[in-house]
């Protein structure tokens, strides 16, 4: 059973619907209350959309204006190039009222920790013991192509004090005539399961057993309006080698344009 095949056949939520359209190439278009995807999924499939949860930026962007599509380059530092490399996949959809369609030209750009839970192009601080200044790894963005995808070549997320493993994303939309109209934060997440058997491997062990567990991550744990987590809404879809190793990393994001 393939990826899009074991989604398919499930009741799904109104983000993993998005996540689904994007990893089938689907296109969707908006009714009243849901929306009908077509292309290669079921044509029967009905399927409700929301747009994605806004987490807040951080402290640790840095606008480094590095097009790439590889953010491990420039580096030799161990907790980078012995870090589990991982495919990370985003797809953006432009929600305009009951319609939807894949944005395209977005700039995205990702950050995250190495494997030691240290950001790069960071004093040191109360969060992060050592100064990264002028480094620039683990950082960059990438242009949504037609589709609206971009992929970036990464390490798998480490964690550090009171932060579950994580991946920041910022969506910046220009019009036309290079005005920017929107911006947009959000953190993304693994499951429970995918970070146990990530974190238990080398180099992440290397410092024992971590000490921050979804749950217990606040911003992870913050409550929507429905009583939900905000980062239950947030987990990638993820790829894994028979060796259980995270090989790719999917996410589709609805970005409210109206």
């Amino acid at each position: 059973m393939d990826h899009d095949d074991e989604l398919v056949g499930t009741m799904l939520s109104r983000r993993e619907a998005i996540r689904v359209a994007a990893l089938a190439g689907a296109s969707l278009v908006f009714g009243p209350a849901s929306a009908q995807a077509t292309g290669q999924l079921h044509p029967a499939k009905v399927m409700n959309l929301v747009a994605t949860s806004e987490v807040e930026e951080g402290p640790f962007f840095v606008d480094e204006e590095l097009n790439r599509s590889d953010v491990t380059l420039g580096t030799t530092r161990g907790s980078v190039v012995d870090g589990s490399p991982i495919a990370v996949r985003l797809t953006v959809y432009g929600l305009r009222g009951k319609h939807t369609e894949p944005l395209r030209g977005a700039h995205i750009d990702i950050w995250h920790a190495d494997a030691k839970g240290a950001y790069s192009d960071e004093a040191s601080n109360l969060i992060q013991s050592e100064s990264t200044k002028g480094e620039k790894w683990l950082r960059g963005y990438q242009v949504t192509d037609g589709d609206g995808r971009v992929e970036f070549r990464t390490i798998f997320p480490g964690w550090y004090q009171n932060r579950t493993p994580h991946i920041h994303v910022k969506i910046r939309n220009f019009d036309p005539k290079a005005n920017r109209t929107h911006v947009f934060n959000t953190q993304l997440f693994f499951d429970e399961a995918v970070n146990d058997e990530m974190l238990n491997r080398a180099p992440y062990n290397d410092r024992g057993a971590r000490r921050v567990r979804n749950l217990w991550d606040g911003l992870y744990a913050m409550k929507q309006a429905d009583g939900t987590m905000v980062g239950s809404h947030l987990h990638f879809s993820v790829d894994k080698s028979p060796a259980g190793v995270v090989q790719r990393a999917h996410f589709a994001i609805g970005l409210n344009l109206s």
